[in-house]
């Protein structure tokens, strides 16, 4: 090996830098925008690839009144890491795991409850319950005279219903009609079951963008996901306005990194990358990155993205590979093996987000986050 040579040894795909203290900060916002009302912090899909276990540590030390998650093993694993904090199960009321680990189903037919309520009657525990109701999903939820049967859920021994939920279908700025027959739905069930005495802690239906443009839809506590982690579904100029003290905005918790792996001098007319989809026009410096669609970086993005290489802008180039990603560095001074790529995140005042990489591959941030943030090698701080 020459004396100008050198070997890089490399982790697999990326490094993902997860900031906890801009998750403190979100969680402020989310706080802001809904005149502290109780906050339900969905940490589903690991955190959207955050990290529900870290993730949830901060969330539980900044105060926040239940975690959400989709299935049980998920709320496991919380559990396991000696989290503590009400924790309610979206999808899966699995019966032996609700009891055994003290968590909040959240069911949407009768049948899930009566079982539940047989077991919390045979271990003569009251098991505090979250109905959902369907408004406008379609998805999952009671339906037709849902105030009866919510009733009848209610007098079944061995349950206690702490709160009662819904799910918007879409929280659009340009039109919120849908969403606000949805509210009004929503509103008139529990105007209708307050009138038969029925006690429930919580009403609750309210997503990050309605948490950010609909205030009308915060009822009793707000359900917040992706502005936790950084992102608003919104624009900001359709944030409701606030007290200039107040941050309305949140601020992107993860930053995604990893380090040239090699570079290659290669003149005109070189084809890059299989199917020969981009071909140099000019003498090209090109570099190779450790990255490709087996790490979640997306076979879209080819010919299609940009990565930050020292405060420059520099394009993705020819197909993305299962392992690799290939990037033009042509023009960027004294650029070396083993410098550092920004795949997502900030360098001064360069920035590229998950919104501008989902708008790229035509998909939603929430993909781009749980894809990159799930299969990167995480380090928190």
């Amino acid at each position: 090996m020459g004396s100008g040579e050198r070997l890089l040894f490399m982790n697999r795909g990326a490094i993902a830098e997860i900031d906890l203290s801009s998750i403190s900060n979100n969680l402020r916002v989310v706080r802001n925008l809904s005149n502290n009302r109780p906050v339900i912090a969905v940490v589903k899909a690991d955190a959207y690839g955050h990290g529900a276990v870290e993730v949830s540590r901060r969330l539980v030390s900044e105060g926040v009144e239940y975690l959400a998650v989709a299935f049980t093993e998920e709320a496991k694993e919380l559990r396991g890491a000696g989290i503590n904090a009400p924790i309610m199960v979206l999808f899966d009321p699995d019966t032996d795991d609700i009891f055994q680990y003290n968590l909040i189903p959240v069911i949407w037919d009768k049948r899930a409850a009566v079982l539940l309520s047989r077991e919390g009657e045979r271990r003569n525990i009251r098991v505090k319950v979250h109905i959902k109701v369907d408004t406008g999903m379609g998805r999952l939820g009671i339906t037709g005279d849902a105030a009866k049967d919510i009733l009848e859920i209610a007098n079944m021994k061995g349950l206690t219903i702490d709160g009662i939920m819904s799910h918007f279908s879409e929280v659009d700025p340009s039109d919120v009609s849908f969403a606000r027959q949805q509210i009004c739905k929503f509103d008139s069930l529990k105007n209708e079951l307050s009138k038969t005495g029925l006690s429930v802690n919580l009403f609750h239906i309210a997503n990050s963008a309605a948490v950010m443009i609909l205030p009308e839809s915060h009822f009793d506590a707000v359900r917040p996901g992706l502005m936790l982690y950084g992102y608003s579904p919104v624009q900001k100029s359709e944030v409701r306005s606030q007290k200039s003290e107040k941050k309305t905005e949140p601020i992107p918790a993860m930053t995604v990194k990893t380090k040239i792996l090699t570079i290659r001098r290669l003149p005109a007319n070189t084809p890059i990358s299989y199917g020969r989809t981009f071909v140099t026009k000019r003498d090209s410096i090109v570099g190779v990155i450790p990255v490709g669609y087996a790490d979640g970086y997306f076979r879209a993005f080819s010919n299609n993205a940009e990565v930050i290489v020292k405060d420059m802008i520099v394009p993705v180039i020819g197909r993305v590979c299962m392992d690799i990603t290939m990037i033009d560095l042509t023009g960027v001074e004294h650029v070396a093996e083993g410098d550092e790529v920004i795949v997502m995140g900030r360098r001064g005042n360069i920035s590229i987000d998950a919104s501008a990489l989902a708008l790229q591959a035509e998909t939603s941030p929430y993909e781009i986050l749980t894809s990159l943030g799930s299969r990167a090698t995480r380090v928190y701080k």
